[in-house]
């Protein structure tokens, strides 16, 4: 009884078809948005990234905080994760020259690091288990460094493996796709389809979010930065405000 009590005390939302369109918007506007922060207002990465970290501790020490799942509280907290993973991914890939590779490959490490320790402080990973603080933390931490690696992947598709935006979406919606068929047909892990499901859904929300701002020479848009940011964040507000979502429960 004790189990089912804190399972029912999520602080996180159940993982709904709705869950996951309101996530690749988040993520999209996060590319947008950090990069209206630190190119259209010419702040530079490492600016931008100091005060989206600061947005971000601010939004998770309000989410630990709260008594119960709130989803503006909630979706809040992954649109700052998301804006600050755009300038941090930015910042290690090309100020400090460590490239999209290089990137990648460390923020692999820190994140599968994250769901290991996790798992091996708390016996699970599973996003109804996030009710108490020590879970949140792992949970937040986790989904900084999925966000920051999902944008070093999105953009080492799209630029270094020559694939451009739309071929990045194709590729990233495949792989979704193949992980959709994994929980529907097959005995895998649903929690880790999840997380590979969470982390996938990044680079697909950078890719489309460059093909909207990019430049049309670039194979972009060219759309404003902050009207395409406007525009999904009034798309986000209304999915929260009309949908109704609940907080995950055992089986998610």
């Amino acid at each position: 009884m004790t189990e089912t009590l804190e399972r029912a005390a999520a602080k996180v939302p159940a993982v709904t078809l709705v869950f996951w369109l309101i996530k690749i918007a988040a993520t999209t506007l996060g590319e947008t948005a950090g990069d209206a922060v630190s190119m259209s207002m010419n702040l530079g990465y490492l600016a931008a990234t100091g005060v989206f970290a600061v947005i971000m501790v601010a939004a998770v020490t309000a989410q630990i905080r709260a008594p119960g799942f709130s989803p503006f509280l909630y979706w809040g907290t992954i649109i700052a994760s998301t804006t600050l993973g755009t300038t941090l991914a930015d910042f290690a890939d090309r100020s400090l020259g460590i490239g999209y590779p290089g990137g990648s490959l460390l923020l692999l490490s820190l994140l599968i690091g994250s769901l290991v320790v996790w798992r091996w402080k708390l016996g699970t990973v599973a996003v109804d288990s996030v009710s108490s603080p020590q879970a949140e933390v792992f949970y937040w931490v986790t989904i900084m460094f999925s966000q920051t690696l999902g944008t070093a992947l999105g953009d080492w598709t799209a630029d270094t493996a020559g694939l451009g935006y739309v071929g990045g979406m194709a590729i990233f919606t495949v792989l979704l796709a193949l992980v959709a068929a994994a929980y529907r047909w097959t005995n895998v892990s649903h929690t880790a389809l999840f997380w590979a499901a969470f982390v996938l859904t990044r680079p697909l929300g950078a890719v489309v979010g460059d093909f909207l701002d990019k430049p049309l020479s670039a194979g972009g848009l060219d759309l404003s930065r902050f009207g395409a940011s406007a525009v999904l964040l009034a798309l986000i507000v209304a999915c929260v405000v009309f949908i109704p979502q609940r907080p995950a429960s055992a089986g998610h």
